[in-house]
């Protein structure tokens, strides 16, 4: 794990991703009370959320809903969020051990050990990967008019969150050699695959999609070829060159690749580079699909 964030000033608080470790059925017990809750409240009172820069978001049962964490079906892996009235897209906060939590404030860690690449394990790592994935890119900071998404991860995904500066930065996942492509195939994956990419708009242009393309690379060094999903952005097309250039020993390696990545599906990024094959017209991800309505 990298050390190298060690004169950051943590705060004293601990975050979500902090508190010892959250169980799935804990979290939707937790929802469950939380949404009967609201919707036995007659009290005129309202409860009220507040927004950095001094607004407020009134909490009701008609804008507070569960999100699934996977988009596996299962109703224990949800996530109560809040949202603006009438922006069900616009998710402001999310109820995690008993209280409502800002997005941003989920997104930070104050531990002092948490920094660099981290293997995603806990299940507050989980929500953080969810809340990275479709949450931030999904439509925080998703380019105007774009009608792309990651689709969500499954629970078993691996995947890794980039830490610095005591928040989440960005992420990959991978599909492992041998993983079920999908679950209406019985085709596995040929090869390990690097699949989603994604860097918080505030922490680009300081290399880290570049870090985490070389992390993935050296993670499987003793595999002959490594791929990354198809289609490739322009963003990350241009990290891939910047790799393998610097990189000569990579560049018979790293391949782009269509499920589940026989050679017939496979394209040498390297020879793509050379030949000035122009990647799909994306920003920020690595695997580009329609957007769905669980958000809608």
């Amino acid at each position: 794990m990298d050390t190298t964030l060690k004169c950051f000033p943590f705060p004293e608080e601990k975050y979500p991703v902090d508190v010892s470790p959250l169980d799935y059925n804990d979290l939707r017990k937790s929802s469950d009370d939380y949404m009967a809750y609201l919707e036995g409240n007659s009290s005129p009172e309202s409860n009220w959320f507040p927004l950095p820069g001094g607004a407020k978001v009134e909490v009701r049962h008609t804008n507070v809903r569960r999100l699934p964490l996977f988009g596996d079906g299962d109703p224990s892996h949800t996530v109560l969020a809040l949202s603006e009235p009438g922006c069900e897209t616009q998710v402001v906060a999310l109820y995690l051990n008993g209280k409502w939590w800002a997005v941003n404030d989920v997104l930070k860690t104050s531990n002092a050990s948490r920094s660099g690449l981290v293997t995603v394990q806990s299940v507050g790592e989980r929500v953080v990967l969810f809340l990275l994935s479709q949450i931030i890119f999904g439509v925080l900071e998703r380019p105007l008019g774009a009608d792309t998404y990651f689709t969500p991860h499954p629970l078993g995904e691996v995947g890794k969150i980039l830490w610095q500066d005591g928040e989440a930065a960005g992420f990959y996942t991978i599909k492992q050699k041998g993983a079920l492509c999908d679950s209406c195939t019985s085709q596995s994956y040929l090869l390990p695959v690097l699949d989603t990419v994604f860097v918080r708009t505030r922490f680009r242009r300081r290399g880290l999609a570049l870090r985490m393309l070389g992390d993935f690379c050296t993670s499987f060094a003793n595999e002959e070829v490594v791929g990354i999903s198809s289609p490739v952005s322009h963003s990350m097309h241009r990290v891939c060159r910047k790799y393998l250039l610097a990189r000569e020993q990579e560049r018979e390696r790293l391949y782009e690749v269509e499920a589940p990545g026989g050679w017939a599906q496979r394209r040498n990024m390297w020879l793509s580079i050379q030949l000035g094959r122009h990647p799909a017209n994306s920003e920020a991800l690595v695997r580009l699909r329609k957007r769905d309505d669980r958000f809608a």
